[in-house]
């Protein structure tokens, strides 16, 4: 998808480019009703949406779907925009691009949902915009469920089910190519892989590991700590302690 020149019938590569400034001109024009400025801007944007589809692509989803939703999404995000917030128009329509394209999905997920707690979700996420619109910060849930007159645990329950399962080998953050994962941020408290230290050659190669590398391996497989929790314990950041793993592994292996 992402080498893909045309979608939805656009011509990918002859899509036009405006500067910031350029923008800012157009949005005001058509903010006073000028609608072949406004086909022009959109045309201008579409590269935002094939931004964000890219971050979809792994979920076996039509591109072409996928492009026709962001699409959406850019049209409401132009709509709603307003220069005042001082603030580029690509930061603000990326999250919307996002957030249409994550209704769609939910909307067609195979994992069930009812309508009616859909209905309180999205009713809820509503709530949460004005609130936002209204205070210029995130507002928390007691605040929304007291909006809605609902309990605190039913709007949790009701936006807990539509959050899109993800995947534990998602990045989440990039350190020098280091990549840290979702799983590297989930702790286990259930399954501490014993049956590693009844493993005579694991606990060999453990052996073999300078005093700090050995440490943290513990904390991380046999104590279920997080590379968070490990960082703090020891004093080092969090991306040092994903690389001292990582080579502590590697260096596992050779004897294992």
């Amino acid at each position: 998808m992402a080498t893909k020149v045309e979608i939805c019938g656009v011509n990918t590569s002859k899509l036009p480019v405006y500067k910031d400034a350029d923008m800012k001109q157009m949005i005001a024009k058509i903010k006073g009703g000028d609608k072949e400025i406004r086909d022009e801007f959109i045309r201008g944007n579409l590269r935002l949406v094939l931004s964000v589809i890219k971050r979809f692509s792994n979920r076996g989803e039509n591109p072409d779907d996928l492009f026709q939703v962001g699409c959406i999404g850019l049209i409401k995000a132009l709509d709603n925009f307003d220069t005042r917030h001082n603030v580029k128009f690509s930061t603000y329509a990326v999250p919307m691009i996002i957030g249409e394209i994550r209704r769609y999905l939910r909307d067609n997920n195979s994992i069930r949902v009812s309508r009616s707690l859909r209905d309180t979700a999205y009713k809820a996420l509503q709530v949460k915009e004005k609130l936002l619109k209204e205070s210029q910060r995130e507002p928390t849930v007691s605040e929304i469920a007291k909006e809605l007159e609902l309990s605190r645990e039913e709007v949790v329950f009701a936006l807990d089910s539509i959050q899109d399962p993800i995947s534990l080998f998602e990045p989440v953050f990039h350190d020098d190519g280091d990549a840290i994962y979702v799983m590297d941020q989930v702790r286990d408290t259930k399954n501490t892989d014993e049956r590693w230290m009844e493993n005579i050659s694991l606990t060999e190669a453990m052996k073999r590991l300078p005093p700090r590398e050995k440490h943290i391996l513990t904390m991380r497989f046999f104590e279920g700590r997080t590379q968070m929790e490990v960082a703090e314990e020891i004093g080092i950041s969090q991306a040092q302690v994903s690389r001292l793993e990582k080579n502590a592994l590697k260096y596992m292996r050779k004897y294992v």
